[in-house]
């Protein structure tokens, strides 16, 4: 009885597994490029930066005829020459910078352009690197109408080793071609359909994500030096020991010494050594170490320790050191340097509680989007910092990357403001589950892992928002996934935001291992995808609208269900109403900003039940401001859940959420209240003692 009892579990099983019918082999589950190098650009005594953002020539393809630069040899000559350009600024996204809707829901290759100078100083023994923080979705770049490199997947940076394509002490062209075309296959996805219009049959890109699909050159192009044998990568995991003392384990990567025509002037590995130091924010020197064989890895002790504390809790929050790591040849030469700035903090968790320096915490969160008028999705470093002390106004101490990578200089500002991230990658409402979208799918954990895995203030690892996880194929496809982001990095815990019945979901259920000795030789597991469950629920608005009393039993019940099946931390990660600025109801109608606030105070109530159970560790906010989406008829100009509108400016709601995270500081890290949290109103002291002193 027992070994039919193995068999049909099996078969259920197998069976679930056969449904993803492009199941990878083997060799297939490897097939994805590990990064190599890409460093921040940072200047240093061996290394040059500069920008190429500015103002940019651009030209569009025909939506029909994407092939057209490609056909007619755009990247030959200069574009002008060809077609008729206009220019961009460059970072920014192309669609909200003119006034045609030709521009704007433009579908398929726009080309970029830009003519620069290079130094012939920059000939002695360097090399030159050409970087893109982003380019949206996919791209292809040409340096003097020679290819250099192509990268897919927006929101992620790449580069490419130029030294060999320059022209030095003479101009220069780099021409950039991107698509922002989605199909099945991508992260995100999307389907190209064709539909009938006033001049036939035209083509429309299809998605389900709610934001808009904002295209170009989203962050900074960067031109840098490095020496020819130099720091290639850093790779860094820190712990503390005891309350002062801290550890930083690192890994250096050297690249430069291998494949050289010139290699006669290059130094032997053997003779290369590492000198690294850890400074404190004064400046002095607190930690030292040298390396004199390859591979350079080792470990700097730091006593006295500051550790890297979230904001709020504790008075000296977002503390940073700076390493710096001095790259010598034969003891004396100096080859490179590279500095980065680095929080000491330890991390961990278990099936109950997430713990930085030995600490519970609970986050006080938001979900975002890399959204503002004009710029899209381009960087904006007055609209980061204002985002920041926004974040901070509210007294929130979190926010998930919602729904892709944010830009390098935003996770450097979480770091410095002590804010921490659920890091979430770009695939949002995965579905259509097949092998190119699995390693595209791994390619984007892999290259956002790399890109991050230094920060402090990063804190989990999110695999999907939304995904299709009631699908048989989901289940086969996300144990791939989990296997290999733990894989690439085992000290932070994963998780994805969950929409599904949890009924229904396959991405969290338990799984039956098969122990490989004979055919009815098994062993059931209560193994589970997640580290920490997340779930999406809009009670009261897109369930129930405008029934404030049908939120908070549903809330805990949903969460209390998580839990007792799986044994796992608890976050609701969205939950809101859309709400139109200056819009007023009295009693609170949806839509208005008292119902906004109203539903927020609902939920309050569930999670502080939740709270009592010491597996409920975090309630985020949708969303932290309006953003823009696709044209539809149940969006007025955009998604409008934010607390503040897309212009940053606060709703009703954003009071009272900023009381909340501040009464919720206080109560758990008594930090102290700001002064304007709540204003004076009467002493309800003195009304019951029956006495008014003179004010």
């Amino acid at each position: 009885m027992f070994k039919l009892l193995i068999c049909y579990l099996l078969l259920l099983l197998l069976l679930a597994q056969k449904t993803f019918t492009e199941k990878p082999t083997t060799d297939q589950q490897h097939n994805v490029k590990n990064t190599k190098g890409l460093l921040y650009p940072r200047e240093s005594e061996t290394r040059e930066v500069r920008s190429l953002d500015g103002l940019w020539s651009f030209v569009k393809s025909e939506i029909e005829d994407p092939e057209q630069g490609f056909r007619e040899l755009w990247y030959k000559q200069e574009l002008h020459k060809i077609i008729t350009i206009t220019t961009v600024p460059v970072p920014a996204s192309y669609n909200d910078l003119f006034v045609e809707t030709t521009i704007r829901d433009h579908i398929g290759t726009v080309w970029y352009e830009r003519k620069f100078f290079v130094s012939r100083n920059w000939t002695v023994d360097k090399r030159v690197w050409l970087r893109f923080g982003s380019v949206h979705y996919s791209a292809i770049v040409w340096l003097n109408g020679k290819e250099i490199i192509r990268h897919e997947i927006g929101h992620l940076p790449f580069e490419v080793e130029v030294t060999s394509f320059i022209k030095f002490g003479s101009e220069n062209r780099v021409t950039i071609m991107c698509d922002n075309r989605l199909l099945l296959t991508t992260i995100p996805q999307g389907e190209l359909v064709q539909q009938p219009s006033d001049k036939g049959n035209r083509t429309v890109q299809t998605y389900t994500f709610d934001f808009y699909n904002y295209a170009g050159i989203h962050r900074s192009v960067h031109l840098y030096t490095t020496p020819l044998v130099y720091i290639e990568d850093v790779k860094i995991i820190t712990d503390l020991l005891t309350e002062n003392r801290g550890i930083i384990k690192y890994e250096i990567f050297i690249a430069g010494l291998e494949n050289e025509s010139n290699d006669a002037l290059l130094p032997d590995s053997d003779s290369l050594s590492l000198h690294l130091q850890l400074r404190n924010k004064s400046g002095d020197i607190v930690a030292n170490d040298f390396c004199k064989t390859m591979p350079f890895s080792g470990t700097l002790l730091v006593l006295d320790v500051h550790p890297w504390w979230p904001y709020l809790m504790d008075p000296d929050y977002g503390y940073l050191y700076t390493l710096e790591i001095y790259l010598h040849a034969g003891g004396k030469d100096l080859l490179d340097v590279y500095r980065l700035k680095v929080g000491i903090r330890s991390l961990k968790w278990n099936n109950s509680t997430l713990m930085i320096n030995g600490r519970p915490i609970y986050l006080r969160g938001l979900g975002k989007h890399e959204d503002s008028d004009l710029k899209g999705k381009g960087l904006d470093y007055a609209l980061l910092t204002r985002d920041f002390n926004l974040l901070k106004w509210l007294g929130a101490n979190a926010y998930r990357t919602s729904h892709y990578p944010y830009s390098e200089e935003s996770m450097q500002m979480a770091d410095e403001h002590g804010i921490m991230v659920i890091d979430e990658c770009s695939s949002v409402n995965t579905d259509h589950f097949s092998a190119e979208l699995l390693v595209n799918h791994k390619s984007s954990l892999e290259q956002l892992i790399h890109r991050d895995r230094n920060h402090a203030s990063v804190i989990m690892w999110s695999i999907a928002n939304e995904p299709r996880t009631a699908k048989n194929q989901s289940e086969p496809y996300f144990r791939e996934i989990v296997d290999y982001v733990k894989h690439l990095d085992k000290t932070r815990p994963i998780t994805a935001a969950i929409n599904v019945d949890i009924t229904k979901d396959k991405l969290v259920r338990s799984v039956l291992l098969r122990v490989v000795k004979s055919p009815l030789n098994f062993v059931l597991l209560k193994g589970q995808f997640l580290d920490v469950i997340c779930f999406n629920r809009y009670n009261a608005w897109y369930h129930n609208a405008g029934q404030l009393d049908m939120i908070t039993n549903v809330v805990i019940d949903e969460a209390y269900a998580w839990n007792k099946v799986y044994k796992k931390p608890i976050i609701m990660t969205e939950y809101g109403a859309d709400t139109l600025e200056g819009l007023h109801f009295l009693p609170t109608y949806i839509w208005s900003e008292e119902y906004q606030a109203a539903l927020f105070s609902k939920h309050f109530k569930a999670f502080d039940f939740l709270r009592l159970q010491d597996w409920f560790i975090g309630e985020f906010v949708w969303n932290f401001a309006d953003f823009k989406t696709e044209q539809t008829y149940t969006r007025v100009g955009g998604n409008k859940k934010g607390v503040f509108t897309r212009s940053r400016q606060p709703k009703a709601a954003a009071y009272v959420l900023r009381q909340r995270y501040f009464a919720l500081a206080y109560e758990l890290d008594r930090c102290p209240m700001p002064h304007d949290v709540f204003q004076y109103v009467v002493s309800w002291r003195d009304i019951t003692l029956g006495r008014r002193d003179e004010l």
